[in-house]
């Protein structure tokens, strides 16, 4: 696991992450799921309090959530009845091989390390059987949300996942991607609740904390596009990578 300190530091905030993360749009879900026969059994790996895990049930599938940390794993079992989430790992999946049509991360591919993570999505999956991260990424082409990142060292970018990411190893067919646009309503202390889920943050000295809070609040107060604001559109581009298990 890359960097296992910032990895596994949500725990602490998962009632928060779970109530200020963005969720995914059902058209994402959908086309990762294209060449999938529904209903599917599928994995949810690093499923944190199971946002992508509840959104893959609306669409009529079974779900096996695994997470590493016991903190999200008890907020994923508070917030989605009837299901719990397995101890696990992308590198050590505690499911046996061909168990799953699809697997499924999302926003923890990039803490994965990401050769015997590969090797393990492979054996757990059936032949054929799809593979897709997913990402909601704030689209940084608004201005305001460039300074945002900025603001609070926020490391993500669209860039990062297209470029990155392009290649699942020889275990899997060429990769593809699909994007799509979504926003979420949030106030400017629900901005602020949604960055102090954010690794970075909780990993940060108090000193740094404050000096974020203090930006970000001095961004609300000062951009034209934000000023006297109640609420604000956080515009999110939903990326999702999709191969097939050779």
């Amino acid at each position: 696991m890359t960097n296992p300190h910032q990895a596994l530091s949500f725990g602490a905030a998962a009632a928060a992450y779970d109530r200020f993360r963005p969720r995914y749009p059902e058209a994402a879900l959908r086309w990762a799921l294209d060449r999938v026969p529904a209903p599917a059994r599928l994995v949810d790996l690093g499923a944190g309090t199971g946002i992508l895990t509840r959104g893959l049930l609306a669409l009529g599938h079974q779900v096996v959530p695994v997470e590493p940390d016991p903190g999200m794993r008890a907020e994923l079992a508070a917030a989605t009845p009837g299901t719990a989430a397995l101890a696990g790992s992308a590198e050590s999946v505690p499911l046996p091989d061909g168990t799953a049509d699809a697997v499924l991360v999302g926003q923890a591919y990039h803490w994965f390390d990401r050769e015997p993570a590969h090797a393990e999505i492979a054996r757990v999956l059936r032949p054929g059987g799809t593979f897709a991260p997913i990402w909601n990424v704030r689209d940084e082409r608004v201005d305001w949300v460039a300074e945002l990142t900025r603001i609070a060292h926020l490391g993500d970018n669209a860039g990062d996942v297209t470029e990155k990411y392009a290649d699942f190893g020889p275990g899997f067919a060429a990769v593809e991607l699909g994007e799509f646009a979504h926003a979420t309503t949030l106030t400017p202390d629900e901005v602020l609740g949604m960055l102090h889920t954010r690794s970075s943050w909780l990993t940060a000295s108090a000193a740094d904390r404050e000096r974020i809070d203090r930006g970000v609040r001095g961004l609300f107060a000062s951009h034209p596009d934000l000023v006297g604001r109640e609420a604000v559109e956080l515009p999110y581009r939903t990326l999702v990578l999709r191969s097939r298990r050779r």
